[in-house]
């Protein structure tokens, strides 16, 4: 073996998306190209990333071999939105709610949970059904959404009613009122499984309501209204949908997307980790194998990072095999110490390297393949042999 192989660096590219900014493929390919200006000697393994949310189709795509189905359906507001499937060859399914309920669907003055739907992701697992998959896996996260699913049930066949008989109109805050399901679920026996990137419980302190939806426009009082109308409603889905597990409030990961994480449980399903979902399938456990620094990355390094995100689960694999992992983000609050009691290495953040404050977050979102560029140029000068 040469001498030049021997000092060739392996580096493994595995970012999540900066939400708002740019997908998981694109940044990983601007690091890479950043890091190829300084030397092209290394290796360069480009491995995506994804938790659930925007992005969770199409890393999987990259993945795994199968196709992509266009399927048109609704946004959070019920207005025409581009959706799709990816059919594999074992009868599975992938899709992702962001592409109906996505929160960045709405602008700003459009966000309000008491009346956002999710019968836009309905609408696609019922497609997924209707082309034969066996098991539909169904990506939870960036929801604008906090009607515990009930729209997506209604799209399946299973309809709220109120207590004169009447079908609810969507939204969370309408569930105050459901007293009934109309109807049974139209799966034709297939299975659905939620890859979600959180735990929370539908109802509570850390349920949906409380927890994500100041994000998605509802203030103290609204939290209120949708906590007890998602309580009202689990109630109902315990005793109306046979099979659903109880106490459906206070199952792990029922409080994801707005609640639809219940109602998936609701008809039998099962949550499971979206990152564990993705890495699987992408091989990530061999990657780490075969590299001698790992880059990961996302949008904002906060502490919500260290709790079963998609940097904490890279950092955390890294770390257990002696591996340096470097974190690239928008923005960086997380403390030194708990970054390095996680397995990070070191974080860079944009913002920073764009002058700091208000200039340079403007540059940060504005910029983000600039700067991501540049800081893989900058790792290379650090890190390459």
């Amino acid at each position: 073996m040469c001498a030049a192989t021997l000092l060739r660096m392996r580096v493994l590219l595995c970012p999540d998306k900066f939400a708002g900014t740019l997908p998981a493929p694109e940044v990983a390919a601007a690091v890479a190209t950043g890091w190829r200006q300084v030397t092209d000697g290394d290796e360069l393994l480009i491995r995506p990333l994804a938790d659930g949310g925007p992005g969770f189709v199409d890393v999987l795509a990259d993945a795994l071999p199968g196709h992509r189905v266009p399927v048109p359906t609704v946004d959070p507001l019920g207005r025409p939105a581009a959706g799709e499937i990816l059919l594999t060859g074992d009868g599975t399914a992938y899709l992702e709610s962001a592409q109906a309920c996505g929160l960045h669907l709405l602008a700003p003055d459009e966000r309000d949970p008491k009346a956002t739907t999710s019968f836009g992701l309905g609408l696609l697992v019922a497609a997924a059904v209707e082309r034969g998959a066996r098991t539909v896996v169904i990506g939870l996260g960036g929801s604008g959404t906090n009607d515990g699913g009930a729209g997506m049930l209604a799209a399946l066949g299973v309809t709220p009613l109120d207590g004169t008989g009447t079908v609810l109109p969507y939204g969370g805050a309408a569930l105050a009122a459901v007293t009934a399901l109309d109807g049974a679920p139209r799966l034709r026996g297939a299975r659905l499984v939620a890859a979600t990137d959180v735990d929370n419980p539908l109802l509570g302190l850390h349920g949906a309501s409380n927890v994500f939806g100041p994000q998605k426009g509802a203030d103290r009082a609204d939290v209120l209204l949708l906590d007890a109308a998602l309580e009202r409603f689990a109630a109902v889905l315990e005793r109306d949908l046979p099979g659903c597990p109880a106490p459906l409030g206070t199952l792990p990961g029922g409080g994801a997307a707005g609640g639809v994480g219940a109602a998936i449980l609701a008809l039998g399903g099962a949550c499971e980790s979206g990152i564990g979902l993705v890495t699987r399938a992408i091989g990530l456990d061999a990657a780490l194998d075969a590299v001698d620094l790992v880059i990961t990355g996302e949008g904002s390094f906060d502490h919500q990072s260290l709790r079963g995100k998609v940097v904490a689960g890279v950092a955390g694999a890294a770390r257990d095999r002696g591996l340096p992992c470097v974190v690239l983000a928008g923005q960086v609050s997380t403390g030194r110490r708990e970054a390095a009691a996680a397995g990070v290495t070191d974080a860079y953040s944009l913002v920073d390297h764009f002058g700091g404050a208000e200039r340079g977050l403007a540059a940060a979102l504005s910029r983000p393949a600039e700067g991501l560029r540049e800081l893989g140029a900058r790792l290379a000068r650090q890190w390459s042999r």
